[in-house]
């Protein structure tokens, strides 16, 4: 395969996880429903691709409880808050996975790293304390900007475990076991509160098996076939398409315009991933980060 066409399926895999904003503030379903079919059709449609071959161990297990959590409370922040508040929150992760990477992993803790957390901690700040115009799609946003910050932590921890994984010859290459996993554990664990599901609209179901098969399923197919053609700085940078696209389809879709300093602070957060991301280009052994 051509590196153009690996980059091509790079952005159709961020195009499709960029998406899940406007999705996910369909009104005719709650967000453990959501979460419930979304999670488990992505499940059911990655399984059959895989043709059932997924890998187990306590690793795996481990890191797909971490992602099980990430997806569900991601979907939970997202109904609550803008779209906007709720990417560009996840999106500061790395906040966490600096420090942690040096606690947990032995990863050295540079000074370079040290105005980078700065940083990124300003442009949370923006984005958590930032208010978006009263708004049905956004009905509470405290809490659900305090979501989008316990989801910006399990993600930090699925990232390490994943990380964790590929330093292991016997569990390299199981990401999308973790995915697998993970999605079927946030589907049945979130099923406890989606019954009885509602007689919603036609278009609303069509917008749930949207998000299953194609906004993670298919996504993570075109990501997975790219990165094996791809150096991962590369796929990173072509994956930041994501949160800038997330509040530009939620606000063309569903009419929802996140305050100035909501997109200030994710400006800030994006910008400063991106250029962390070329500064460390030359360490090519990180795995890529797998979005929502």
């Amino acid at each position: 395969m051509d590196t153009g066409r690996a980059r091509l399926q790079a952005l159709a895999a961020a195009l499709l996880f960029s998406t899940g904003g406007a999705g996910l503030k369909t009104a005719a379903f709650t967000a453990a429903q959501l979460s419930t079919l979304r999670s488990g059709i992505a499940a059911i449609a990655l399984l059959l691709w895989l043709r059932g071959r997924v890998s187990l161990s306590s690793g795996v297990i481990g890191a797909s409880v971490a992602y099980a959590a990430t997806v569900t409370l991601f979907v939970a922040s997202t109904k609550l808050t803008t779209a906007a508040s709720a990417i560009f929150l996840q999106a500061s992760a790395p906040l966490l996975i600096v420090p942690l990477g040096a606690l947990l992993l032995n990863e050295r803790l540079r000074a370079r790293d040290v105005p980078f957390l700065a940083v990124m901690a300003v442009g949370m700040w923006l984005s958590f304390s930032g208010r978006a115009t009263a708004s049905g799609t956004a009905p509470d946003q405290t809490n659900g900007n305090l979501l989008a910050l316990v989801c910006s932590m399990t993600w930090a921890v699925t990232l390490l475990s994943l990380r964790a994984l590929e330093r292991q010859s016997s569990t390299q290459g199981s990401g999308l076991s973790v995915v697998v996993l993970g999605n079927a554990i946030a589907a049945i664990a979130a099923s406890v509160l989606a019954w009885p599901l509602p007689a919603a609209p036609a278009i609303d179901w069509a917008t749930v098996l949207y998000l299953g098969i194609f906004q993670i399923a298919v996504a993570y197919w075109c990501l997975t076939a790219a990165v094996r053609h791809l150096p991962a700085l590369e796929v990173s940078l072509l994956l930041l398409l994501e949160p800038v696209l997330n509040p530009i389809w939620t606000w063309l879709v569903r009419g929802e315009a996140p305050g100035s300093a909501v997109i200030a602070g994710g400006a800030v957060i994006l910008g400063a991933t991106a250029l962390r991301a070329v500064v460390q280009s030359g360490e090519i052994a990180k795995p890529v980060a797998f979005p929502d």
